[in-house]
């Protein structure tokens, strides 16, 4: 039987497409509304999750291989699916409970109990608490170091930081910081990084030895808080409470740039596939910084968040960052410089996610 002839323009198209691959999509962000509008950063609120409750609330951690997020509420540890809104999880008995940490290469999660002065230490996979460590008065930041396998807590109150071998659970020592320590990072080279609130000084610390090895002033960024680290250019982003961004090298203290961000810098953190450094501000601001070429920042924008909104964690692989507040009262007539009340069982987390046209 005579085969039937193929059409040139078939050929044609068929050589053309050799060798090409089906360009892979794009992760897809769960189904939720949309809010508004966003700008340059493409960051958008995307979804609200309600934390129920009447506690109040403090830091946040993500889980990325499990899909987790940690939220610090007052007594205990609430455990969320950051996709479905939905519960999965609590850990108790963590009484004013300010920070989370999690160590995925060691299976272990961190919790700082700032009225019981120690650290909750539990298993990643099944939120089963393994150990309690002793630290000094009111833990509050946790880092960990890689390179000693040690978690390092900053005490607020006692103007110290305490040591603590992750895989024991046991105190390793204190270091006398003569100052109030707020945000806290590791380079990974044996060094950790503190800021000190109530001096304005970075402390750049051997996380061997425990020794002090630099006091470096931070002028003008003054009283400040969250800290965060590109370990590639050695670089140092802290939040600052007069409306700035410090900007330091983490090998010499030099301030390289102090960029206008929010009021009341909280948590701090840098996404080494976006580059941005970003802080969370008590303002009801997220403050986007990028490096444009060398030390030279540019604040790429503010975007609206909520009130409250101080602390901050981030997905690294879809870029949605989670920030956790609650709703407020308006003050009584005639005091405008009332503390704010914040108003029982509002507490939730804002997602805000990036549009997959900005890379």
């Amino acid at each position: 039987m005579r085969r039937a002839a193929i059409p040139l323009a078939v050929l044609v198209l068929a050589v053309a497409t050799l060798g090409q691959t089906k360009k892979p999509a794009a992760p897809a962000l769960p189904k939720t509304p949309q809010y508004g509008h966003w700008g340059p950063s493409g960051y958008h609120l995307v979804r609200k999750i309600p934390i129920p409750g009447n506690n109040s609330w403090g830091g946040l951690a993500f889980d990325a291989v499990r899909r987790r997020l940690f939220v610090a509420h007052g007594v205990h540890v609430v455990v969320v699916n950051p996709d479905t809104g939905k519960i999965v999880g609590d850990i108790p008995n963590t009484l004013g409970v300010h920070s989370i940490l999690l160590v995925p290469s060691l299976g272990r999660g961190f919790i700082s109990d700032g009225q019981t002065n120690d650290v909750t230490i539990f298993d990643l996979a099944t939120l089963k608490v393994l150990a309690v460590a002793p630290t000094a008065t009111e833990p509050f930041e946790i880092v960990y170091d890689p390179v000693t396998k040690r978690v390092f807590t900053m005490n607020h109150d006692s103007s110290t930081a305490t040591a603590i071998n992750a895989i024991t659970s046991a105190t390793v020592g204190d270091i006398a910081l003569d100052g109030q320590p707020a945000g806290a990072v590791a380079d990974g080279k044996g060094h950790i990084y503190v800021n000190l609130q109530s001096t304005s000084e970075e402390l750049q610390i051997n996380s061997k030895t425990l020794a002090i090895l630099n006091r470096w002033p931070m002028s003008p960024c003054e009283a400040p808080t969250g800290l965060s680290i590109d370990p590639k250019k050695r670089l140092l982003f802290a939040g600052c409470h007069n409306d700035r961004m410090g900007i330091l090298s983490a090998d010499t203290g030099t301030l390289l740039a102090a960029p206008a961000a929010g009021s009341h810098a909280g948590v701090g953190a840098f996404d080494p596939v976006t580059l941005y450094a970003l802080s969370a501000n008590d303002d009801g601001t997220l403050t986007i910084v990028i490096e444009a070429a060398d030390n030279r920042f540019n604040v790429v924008e503010n975007v609206d968040t909520e009130r409250g909104a101080h602390t901050l964690a981030l997905d690294p692989t879809l870029h949605e960052l989670f920030l956790v507040t609650a709703q407020y009262q308006p003050p009584p007539a005639n005091t405008p410089h009332a503390e704010p009340q914040i108003i029982p069982g509002t507490v939730h987390v804002l997602v805000f996610g990036r549009d997959y046209n900005y890379k």
